[in-house]
């Protein structure tokens, strides 16, 4: 793309997008002009929607993964190249309506004693116990557990928005354990041999490892440690306003999910089958 690559990531840069939105977006519209063997401020409505097409029925990728997509290429053609929107019209896909599958207490608990690494555990805790995205955990600061506080501060988490969480004392007596040992000095969870943080990556592997050995054969990936996280508190009478506070969400309707996601408000009421008269 050369100039057009440029522009479009000065473009991201100024209107604030984080590095992760700022690689993804620029990755669909590369990924566009090779599809067609074409510059991409050079195809019309029509190809850029046969890409999307191509996404779905082709690539058959999720639904999120297309939205990204549509917000991408929306970027790229109304900010970048300054079209109007009424030349753009690509709809938004609707996306499927598929909840997570939630890891129990057990199996938490399971995936956790798996791990026999220190510092890989107290990374999987550190995620559950304060509910963090994975980008948010392997860019934990030292300093950002707050033990007099009993709070863990995330720095910048999505929406470049800090805020606190909970620093729970069973993890708090963990974290001391780990830092005995690797004595880390400004990430708590560095890469190793180096002084710049973790991966993304390398964290997804470690969970991803822990699973296997715990032989949790449930879908989902680090994530789910943040999602079992906040359906735990809900099944344990957490307020949702309190939850959207702790998950850093922008949107209460986003946190509301989690009560679909609970037991306890599912379990909570008699299935009409069980008030049947004897059926002999």
């Amino acid at each position: 793309m050369g100039i057009l690559r440029t522009r479009m990531e000065q473009d991201l840069v100024v209107r604030g997008r984080s590095a992760n939105t700022r690689e993804g977006y620029l990755r669909v519209v590369t990924d566009l002009a090779t599809y067609h063997h074409r510059s991409p401020d050079q195809l019309s409505e029509g190809e850029v929607q046969q890409y999307l097409l191509h996404l779905i029925e082709e690539r058959q990728l999720a639904w999120s993964s297309c939205r990204v997509a549509v917000a991408a290429l929306r970027f790229f053609y109304e900010v970048t190249l300054g079209r109007p929107r009424a030349t753009y019209t690509v709809p938004l896909p609707k996306g499927a309506q598929k909840l997570p599958e939630i890891l129990s207490r057990e199996e938490v608990a399971r995936l956790l004693v798996s791990v026999a690494n220190r510092k890989h555990r107290a990374l999987l805790m550190t995620t559950y116990a304060g509910g963090l995205r994975v980008s948010e955990v392997v860019r934990l600061r030292v300093t950002d557990i707050d033990s007099q506080r009993m709070l863990i501060r995330v720095e910048q988490g999505k929406g470049r928005k800090d805020r606190y969480t909970l620093l729970s004392p069973r993890l708090l007596e963990e974290l001391r354990a780990y830092y005995r040992v690797y004595r880390p000095t400004e990430w708590l969870f560095p890469r190793r041999g180096t002084s710049v943080p973790m991966c993304t990556g390398s964290a997804q592997r470690i969970y991803n490892a822990a699973k296997v050995r715990a032989g949790i054969r449930k879908q989902g990936s680090i994530h789910s440690l943040r999602h079992a996280f906040a359906t735990h508190l809900v099944e344990s009478g957490t307020d949702v306003v309190t939850l959207q506070s702790l998950l850093g969400h922008g949107d209460i309707k986003t946190t509301m999910r989690y009560l679909h996601l609970s037991s306890r408000h599912v379990t909570a009421h008699v299935s009409p089958f069980d008030q049947l008269p004897p059926l002999s």
